[in-house]
């Protein structure tokens, strides 16, 4: 059975290849910035990850969150990091953000037992 991990790439990669065979310029011009706006620059892309995640979750957008957590964790962020970034967005973003770090806290730890299983 696949984890919520497994389940959100799969998701993630399908809906992304339909979305850009439908050909449209804009679309693929947004998704080639985004793609961009997160390479290395004058700031590292773990910071770059760790400012879409705050950013993510103040917006509330849980399949954002789960992005840039699998981003983060791919670019080594922390637990201690990862809570840092979880109390800027609460901070920031209000207690309206619980259950959505309730989740991304869900997601990280499936992450962090796919990698010792590795």
């Amino acid at each position: 059975m696949a984890g919520k991990v497994d389940e959100f790439n799969v998701y993630r990669q399908k809906m992304n290849d339909r979305i850009l065979s439908s050909n449209n310029l804009v679309i693929k011009r947004i998704y080639n910035i985004d793609t961009n706006a997160y390479q290395e620059g004058a700031l590292p892309v773990k910071t770059k990850e760790m400012l879409g995640l705050v950013s993510s979750l103040v917006l509330r957008c849980d399949d954002c969150v789960r992005y840039h957590l699998i981003k983060c964790h791919e670019n080594g962020v922390t637990e201690n990091e990862l809570f840092e970034i979880l109390a800027i967005g609460n901070l920031v973003g209000g207690t309206i953000v619980i259950p959505h770090t309730r989740r991304a806290v869900e997601f990280w730890d499936e992450l962090c037992s796919q990698a010792e299983a590795q």
